[in-house]
């Protein structure tokens, strides 16, 4: 470099210095998306739009640190750096088989040079459809320990938004979905805050995450976190006054919101941005910021489609979970000298059936709820000492059940529900495990119900949030795999910790028979909270007359069969349950036969048409097969489905078997009536499908040969 040249240098370095006090901007791979970020008076802020339009407006950021200066203000830019990033990865089991990782990356350094220059760094990454940000802590000299008192994020909205929404609660996240604009939510909220067992509503305007939003010029956007760890999860606070959410973290039992010591870092704070609702479904974005994992063997992870002595437990007292009918009993006791209630579920006679059933029409496993000791009081009394999760009942033999599963090439899935008693869960842990490794259980169904103990936590605090961490490392040490129920909501981490390959964390099936569900409620949580993670939703109910059983209930399953078919590819897990009773199916094994052919692994998904609460088609390609499955849904309006086949390989033909709302079904009323048919079809074939109101269709692409497809219609 020349003399001139490095005065030029010099030059732009001088005048560029000035401007990065004031701002930053980057846009995303595609120049769709641009982000802002300014320090004004020594407060951060930024800011997104999307082809041109504001999504986020200038917003602050911030953290507030009890007893020491916090990191709110006073701050000044250290430095700035700017990277893109654009490769790719294979998650053991998902929607793809491969997953694009492209950003542009703004990392801002902020010191506080009136405190020591203590500093820190705000990191953003722009992909196509949406922005990730989050707060990092450097271990330095003047910043080692220290306390949240509240994290201080915003997200100014642009308008008063149609939102889908749950309110705020430390301690559940199963409630029914409400539809209105963000204005609206501050009188919405006590209706919204119906009884739910074990909860905690945050007392002013909020709502829960992933909230998901409709604007009037037709922007969708979704506002959540990814990788949640080490930290506590976080609701956003409501400011109907200037169409603004800040973040609401939980506390802890003594009102702490976060314990840090550095080297640390925020959950990114997740941004999903499209004019295109299929665009949301297709997002990666929250897996993309969470971290690969470390499990060096990841051979024993598999996809699991399972039935379960489960659904009776709900079907108005068919069955029950506690063996005898005392109300007061202790793990000390001897539980063979109880009074037999003549309606335990997990005796050694139904489980059998169960595991035949299984291996008859090629299932993984078999869950069995209500098996080991302490149910006749676990719910309600606060009691730590629960269940000990190695003492099956007197009617329940491990070792002879054990051997009946394994003689027909089937696994049973272990049940630890714990009563939300989290210290007796832990100091057992180990034991468990072991326990189910001894008798050939290689995946577990964990359970929160009730309110924590330790006395004070909450579900969704930083406390519990590492204890489910903890719990998927611990299970992954014995190869074991956790669907986890009542826990926090999921942020993408079945990528770090893939053995945690479901949870339920909303509303799921079981509350069929405890209410019902709106026909609505599964058009929205593929944008709610599936958009953190796969859901044991335990779809397949084909009685959904409750009232067949007559013991005296009249609940109703407010779908369709043909909609119950649909969810096992709308509603995307690598565990599926077929929820019904045995019986059910043998009674429509045509429909069945869906159930036992869909795939739980994908190659490639297509999403073909979506709008939130009222609509859903979606089809995947399963992994490894040239098999093909799709699902479509509706609320609780009739409608024509028009979706095309263009995702098939061309100059191919296949046949499609359609399961179909009948012309007179109705979700509550000839729920049961379908019709199964089957037709030709290539890459260019149009489909028109009737759904009935609540209704939905499944379908099945297979290869065939020419004789197969021998006068079939060509669709």
């Amino acid at each position: 470099m020349n003399f001139t040249s490095k005065k030029l240098a010099l030059l732009l370095v001088l005048l560029v210095a000035p401007f990065l006090v004031k701002g930053q901007t980057i846009s995303s791979p595609d120049k769709n998306l641009s982000l802002k970020f300014e320090l004004k008076n020594g407060v951060p802020s930024y800011e997104l739009s999307y082809k041109g339009k504001p999504v986020i407006k200038p917003s602050k950021l911030g953290i507030e640190i009890k007893d020491a200066p916090s990191f709110m203000d006073g701050f000044t830019v250290k430095n700035t750096a700017q990277s893109t990033v654009d490769d790719s990865w294979n998650p053991i089991m998902g929607e793809e088989r491969t997953i694009r990782n492209k950003y542009t990356e703004l990392v801002v350094t902020l010191s506080q040079e009136k405190n020591n220059g203590r500093y820190i760094n705000l990191k953003f990454r722009l992909f196509n459809d949406g922005l990730g940000f989050r707060y990092e802590f450097p271990k330095q000299k003047d910043l080692s320990y220290f306390i949240i008192k509240e994290e201080h994020t915003e997200f100014k909205l642009a308008g008063d938004h149609k939102i889908f929404w749950i309110p705020g609660d430390y301690d559940t996240n199963e409630y029914a979905y409400m539809t209105s604009k963000i204005s609206e939510i501050p009188g919405l909220q006590k209706k919204a805050t119906i009884e739910i067992n074990a909860q905690q509503p945050i007392k002013n305007p909020s709502v829960q995450t992933p909230s998901m939003m409709k604007s009037a010029d037709g922007l969708y956007i979704n506002i959540h976190e990814a990788a949640l760890i080490n930290y506590p999860a976080m609701f956003l606070n409501v400011d109907t006054a200037t169409m603004t959410f800040s973040s609401h973290l939980t506390p802890d039992a003594v009102g702490n919101k976060g314990y840090m010591q550095t080297e640390a870092q925020t959950p990114w704070r997740t941004i999903v941005v499209s004019d295109k609702a299929t665009e949301i479904l297709a997002s990666k974005l929250i897996l993309n910021l969470n971290e690969p994992t470390k499990y060096k063997d990841v051979s024993w992870i598999k996809p699991v489609k399972y039935i379960g002595v489960w659904w009776e437990y709900f079907v108005a007292g068919k069955s029950t979970w506690a063996y005898g009918t005392e109300n007061n009993v202790k793990l000390s006791d001897d539980f063979s000298k109880l009074t037999p209630n003549g309606k335990h579920g997990a005796t050694n006679e139904r489980v059998m059936r169960y595991i035949d059933f299984a291996a008859a029409n090629g299932f993984d496993g078999v869950l069995v709820e209500g098996w080991n000791v302490g149910w006749e009081d676990w719910i309600g009394n606060w009691k730590e000492e629960v269940f000990d999760f190695v003492t099956p009942y007197p009617d329940f033999d491990v070792v002879k059940l054990r051997e009946y599963a394994k003689s027909k090439g089937v696994k049973i899935i272990m049940h630890h529900e714990t009563s939300a008693s989290v210290t007796n869960y832990e100091r057992r842990l180990d034991r468990a495990f072991q326990y189910m490794k001894d008798n050939n259980y290689s995946s577990v169904k964990t359970g929160y119900v009730g309110t924590i103990i330790p006395r004070g936590e909450h579900h969704d605090g930083q406390s519990m949030v590492n204890h489910y961490i903890h719990v998927a490392e611990r299970a992954a040490d014995y190869q074991i795999m956790v669907n986890s129920h009542e826990a926090v909501r999921p942020t993408g981490l079945h990528r770090t910790f893939p053995n945690w390959f479901a949870q339920e964390s909303a509303r799921g099936t079981e509350f069929e028979a405890m209410g019902g569900l709106a026909p609505e409620h599964t058009t929205i949580l593929p944008f709610t909270r599936l958009m953190g993670g796969p859901m044991d939703y335990t779809p397949g109910i084909f009685q959904t007359d409750l009232s067949y059983y007559k013991t005296g209930g009249n609940q109703r399953v407010n779908t369709t069969l043909a909609k119950q078919l649909a969810y096992y590819v709308t509603m995307y897990s690598p565990l599926q349950m077929a929820a019904d009773l045995p019986e059910n199916y043998e009674r429509f094994p045509d429909a069945f036969q869906f159930i036992k052919d869909v795939a739980l692994d994908w190659d490639h998904s297509y999403n073909l048409e979506a709008e939130p609460g009222d609509y859903i088609t979606i089809a995947r390609k399963a992994k490894g097969k040239n098999e093909w499955f799709v699902g479509g849904i509706t609320d609780e309006n009739s409608r024509t489905s028009s979706i095309n086949f263009d995702y098939l390989p061309k100059g191919k033909k296949y046949i499609a078997t359609i399961y179909a709302d009948a012309k007179d079904a109705n979700w509550n009323e000839k729920p049961q009536n379908y019709e199964i048919y089957n037709v030709v079809v290539t890459s260019k074939s149009k489909l028109k499908q009737y759904i009935a109101p609540g209704g939905g269709y499944a379908i099945s692409i297979k290869e065939a040969t020419d004789s197969e497809l021998k006068g079939l219609k060509k669709l």
